[in-house]
């Protein structure tokens, strides 16, 4: 009882520390499957004329404390420009505090290129609520040292805020090129002040960058690229302020089956993880671009808490492609282009 005592304690002291600080943006090991929030450049970049997407991450499922994280998102494809428009959903809840973060975002992108090449650039602007329950902590002047923790008024009740509104926006670009896809994305542009306590407190800003590289398995067969068999490695990097992740790894895909092994690492004392993916894609209407796409991962720590302590993080997924009744069958722009959906 003393231990797990001792462990609550050391929780709560964590996230006291946490609520002056800033804050930092949830990460998806299955970045893949939540193209929007990882780039506004994908925007509109898939076959179909319409995609819904839908993400769920629960952190660290045996630690006490709600961490958990959902991004939903639907986009339309324009051919004409060779982008889309979209409408982005965030949602965090974290911390028995039940620190909670809602983002409702307006997303855009357009295209330029070739036959050998597409350069993609996105736009994103939107609102974020930021709300924090009070009640749910306990501060110093509630703890008294023979009675221990004392329920009633707190020095919280002088805090000016538990609810907070701000503009956030964000860029991104994304290039196509032969075998190799990078992007680069920049939310937070205008560092909104997401402050409870009227002291400023800017929100950092989160750039990402990613490359992937479609290696080919079957080069030399004539076969339709849905019945290829591809490796394709992949790195992720993450950076907001002196936070720092990396993920490293490959997926192997082949037609409808797609798995994929993963090392996620946090730099200096940051978060080390090994993570396995699996993603199914089911064709409706194959010749009609309907597909249904679900996945599943798991992260399994390797350092830090460990997995005996957080039992690991799990994540869920499900998108949806399809095309309309008018829908436009003239040739796509940047025909025999490569197209940055191919290398997920």
């Amino acid at each position: 009882m003393k231990n797990k005592a001792w462990g609550w304690f050391l929780l709560l002291m964590i996230l006291l520390k946490g609520l002056p600080g800033f804050a930092q943006d949830h990460l998806y090991s299955q970045f893949f499957n939540s193209p929007i929030y990882l780039n506004p450049a994908l925007t509109g970049q898939f076959k179909g004329d319409l995609r819904m997407n839908l993400i769920y991450r629960n952190q660290w499922t045996s630690v006490p404390g709600n961490f958990s994280y959902v991004s939903a998102s639907i986009d339309y494809n324009v051919p004409r420009f060779g982008g889309g428009i979209g409408l982005l959903f965030t949602r965090s809840s974290e911390g028995t505090a039940y620190l909670d973060k809602t983002n409702i975002s307006g997303v855009y992108s357009y295209s330029v290129g070739s036959e050998d090449f597409v350069l993609s650039f996105g736009l994103q602007a939107g609102i974020t609520n930021r709300v924090i329950d009070y009640s749910k902590l306990v501060f110093g002047d509630q703890i008294d040292p023979t009675l221990g923790i004392v329920s009633g008024s707190s020095a919280a009740g002088s805090l000016p805020f538990n609810n907070k509104f701000y503009f956030d926006s964000g860029v991104g670009t994304n290039l196509v090129v032969g075998e190799f896809n990078i992007g680069v994305a920049m939310q937070h542009l205008n560092q909104p002040n997401e402050s409870f306590t009227g002291t400023p407190a800017k929100l950092p800003i989160r750039t990402n960058a990613h490359l992937s590289y479609r290696l080919d398995l079957n080069p030399f067969e004539n076969l339709d690229d849905d019945e290829k068999t591809y490796v394709i490695p992949s790195v992720v990097f993450y950076k907001q302020s002196n936070a720092q992740s990396y993920d490293v790894g490959l997926q192997y895909k082949r037609r409808s089956i797609n798995v994929g092994l993963w090392y996620r690492g946090g730099g200096g004392n940051g978060p080390n993880a090994v993570v396995l993916s699996l993603i199914f894609d089911l064709f409706i209407n194959k010749d009609g671009g309907e597909k249904l796409r679900f996945g599943v991962s798991h992260d399994a720590p390797v350092s830090g808490l460990g997995y005996g302590n957080t039992s690991g993080t799990q994540e869920g997924s499900i998108g949806y492609e399809t095309t309309l009744p008018n829908h436009d069958s003239s040739s796509p722009r940047f025909e025999g282009a490569r197209r940055c959906y191919e290398f997920y």
